[in-house]
């Protein structure tokens, strides 16, 4: 029986006339010098629809067909589980991720995670298909988290996270009122010095920069909606703790609190190009239910 071969169709633009195939497959797509060659062996590169050789140039309109390479594994166990599903199609899926639940196995932990129920879902459709996290929350922080459903659209998201131009935004109840009530906080991050599944401000650390801007305010505490322009590990609970306003309930960076259980951060929105065709997609997880005990307004945006 032969298997059909399903090929990813990508126009060229102005942006690109000029680059060779292999040079647009390299810049634009992210794609390996492996992978370029394992396509190349089973013929699963077209210009305009022909076979074409890598050094060939390109013109804009012309028309780039990659073979689309299927999974052959899920790369966890599929363990039966509840996912909500905020968005999905043949590129892309995202969740509402729990507050307490694993995004993938690390660890000691290989199964109970989001990732394990995700690859349940797929085995139910009959569809094997690696699962590829595009970012990760906290075992705590509940919310959007975005999964790839195929290697290209992994590298053209993952290139959209590197240039910043994939958005992920946040809500955060935090400890008093910030002044000013909007900013930036720009400060490097790296391992803590004592605590080793710790993270602290630190001039030898990665650069950390993370937008803010006060909703509104309840009891001496605040709910901040926050923007990531960088992806530490905890950067936003180290940098608000840092500014002397952590998180409610963190009991890494901050302490404990009768209110919520958990650190009172949720990853509220994504927002990015859809890798097939350029169109903005924007993706929304609503308020979790502990969050109840802070009177949020209707949110503005």
């Amino acid at each position: 029986m032969k298997t059909e071969r399903t090929f990813r169709i990508h126009r060229i633009t102005d942006e690109y006339q000029g680059l060779t195939v292999e040079q647009y497959l390299k810049s634009h797509l992210q794609l390996s010098g492996r992978k370029i060659q394992k396509l190349t062996r089973l013929k699963g590169i077209l210009l305009n629809n022909k076979p074409v050789y890598l050094q060939k140039k390109l013109k804009a309109g012309n028309t780039v067909s990659v073979l689309e390479l299927s999974d052959r594994s899920y790369g966890v166990d599929p363990e039966p589980g509840d996912i909500d599903i905020l968005f999905e199609d043949d590129q892309i899926i995202v969740l509402n991720k729990p507050a307490g639940l694993l995004v993938h196995p690390a660890g000691q932990t290989a199964r109970g995670t989001l990732a394990n129920y995700l690859a349940a879902y797929f085995a139910q459709k009959g569809k094997v298909c690696t699962i590829r996290p595009l970012h990760r929350l906290d075992r705590d922080t509940s919310g959007c988290v975005a999964f790839a459903k195929d290697p290209l659209s992994q590298s053209l998201l993952e290139k959209q996270l590197a240039e910043g131009s994939f958005k992920r935004s946040y809500l955060a109840i935090v400890q008093g009122v910030l002044e000013p009530p909007a900013g930036t906080i720009d400060a490097p991050i790296g391992p803590h010095p004592l605590k080793a599944n710790r993270r602290a401000i630190s001039p030898q650390g990665e650069k950390a920069i993370t937008h803010y801007r006060t909703v509104c305010t309840f009891q001496g505490m605040s709910l901040l909606a926050l923007e990531l322009e960088t992806g530490r590990t905890h950067q936003i609970r180290v940098h608000l703790a840092a500014l002397g306003h952590p998180v409610i309930g963190d009991k890494m960076y901050g302490k404990s609190s009768p209110l919520i259980k958990r650190q009172a951060l949720h990853a509220w929105s994504l927002e990015f190009l859809h890798p097939e065709d350029g169109r903005r997609i924007a993706v929304q997880a609503p308020l979790p239910s502990d969050f109840a005990f802070f009177e949020v307004p209707d949110l503005p945006f």
